[in-house]
């Protein structure tokens, strides 16, 4: 039972913010396209599990909070650094395993989720080793807290990315779209999705007023329309810029 439990936290989180987040491309030697994301699928996975892994669920009223911002995602879980060195003193890949829940570790080792001891980090380190230095992950310790911060690998760059194009052909310099809307359209880069699914992404938690003041003023400018299927199987998707 406690092993589906984490399974669906570590689940939602990373649906979170795959979701909210942008996947490019890249041009190879070859004139083929490979897949780049944001953030490096190892990288987030390593960081839920972490933070599930090594939470201090003896904290009262906290929670493991993913945060998302333009430039970044920032992972924070109770519970400070249990080494005696902080993070940066320690060799990538020769970082001592002390879990603080054992039994938790075993049900996501069980999961297939746990890396080996100590490898975890390391996992995080190498998925950005092509990186610039100022976008290399930080782990930092507060007092009862523990920050890991992954840095978007496409941010400030200038990429062949199509879904990102369709992004900034769709809202441009249109200042009345807000910034819920930028993030609906943001997600239909990616296809049609269900209304439910972009609800979820916003800040509105009525569905009425959700597609009051962010779907119809989209549908009513000509950005998104609704998908091939009606009824319950609506789906809205992005109105391509040479249909507009």
């Amino acid at each position: 039972m406690l092993s589906l439990l984490l399974l669906d936290v570590f689940d939602n989180a990373l649906t979170f913010i795959e979701r909210n987040t942008k996947i490019g491309w890249k041009k190879t030697s070859e004139g083929g396209r490979e897949e780049i994301r944001s953030y490096p699928r190892e990288a987030v996975r390593e960081v839920l599990v972490n933070a599930i892994a090594h939470r201090d669920y003896s904290i009262m009223g906290t929670q493991i909070d993913v945060d998302i911002y333009q430039d970044r995602i920032e992972v924070v879980s109770p519970g400070s650094w249990l080494l005696p060195k902080p993070y940066e003193q320690y060799p990538v890949g020769s970082i001592p395993s002390i879990r603080r829940n054992q039994t938790i570790a075993a049900c996501l080792d069980v999961a297939n989720l746990m890396e080996r001891g100590g490898t975890g980090f390391q996992t995080i380190a190498g998925s950005y080793r092509q990186a610039e230095p100022e976008k290399q992950p930080i782990v930092a310790s507060y007092p009862g807290f523990l920050k890991l911060t992954l840095f978007d690998l496409l941010y400030g760059n200038s990429t062949d990315n199509e879904n990102l194009a369709d992004f900034d052909a769709v809202i441009e310099e249109d200042e009345s779209v807000t910034e819920d809307q930028r993030k609906i359209v943001q997600l239909l880069c990616d296809g049609p999705m269900a209304p439910k699914e972009l609800q979820e992404a916003s800040s509105y938690q009525s569905r009425g007023s959700f597609l009051k003041y962010v779907i119809n003023p989209l549908l009513a400018d000509n950005k998104i329309r609704k998908g091939a299927k009606g009824g319950r199987l609506t789906t809205y998707e992005l109105v391509n810029k040479s249909e507009s």
